[in-house]
């Protein structure tokens, strides 16, 4: 019997033995952690701070060149300083001018006589004009004008 205790209290021993040697080894160094992209986010637009609406220089920068309307009415939009734009525009057979625009939000704001208008995206059915009418990519001022892209 004796024999088997000393068994038992050598093995316990052992056992407390490597629990403190395990308890007194030194921490893991820590190793760098590697950040994984947010793949909703498209790799050009995580690092281009114009791909966010709310800070890029003009909210409406894709709407840039020529969109025609009816019967030779046009508007060309030319982005200028950050959130600005001229306006070259044909409204109808007898008005034809350059307009200074801002980005709003849904839209450029612009002032033509006395009226405060607004370029909105839209299409042609939206423009009650029957001549645009089936169109997908437009953008109007008002019932009875607009303008589109073929």
């Amino acid at each position: 019997m004796m024999q088997k205790s000393m068994i038992l209290f050598g093995a316990t021993a052992m056992v407390l033995l490597a629990g403190c040697e395990k308890a007194e080894a030194p921490a893991p160094a820590p190793t760098e952690t590697t950040v994984v992209p947010d793949e909703s986010v498209p790799a050009e637009d995580a690092t281009d701070p114009e791909a966010d609406p709310a800070t890029a220089p003009h909210r409406f920068a894709s709407w840039a060149g020529k969109w025609t309307g009816v019967e030779g009415m046009f508007v060309t939009i030319t982005p200028g300083e950050p959130g600005k734009y001229k306006l070259e525009m044909q409204s109808d057979l007898d008005t034809k001018g350059t307009y200074d625009g801002n980005d709003s939000e849904h839209g450029i704001k612009f002032k033509r006589g006395n009226e405060e208008l607004s370029l909105r995206r839209g299409n042609g059915d939206e423009t009650g004009l029957k001549w645009l009418a089936g169109k997908k990519e437009c953008l109007i001022v008002k019932d009875g004008e607009g303008y589109c892209r073929d």
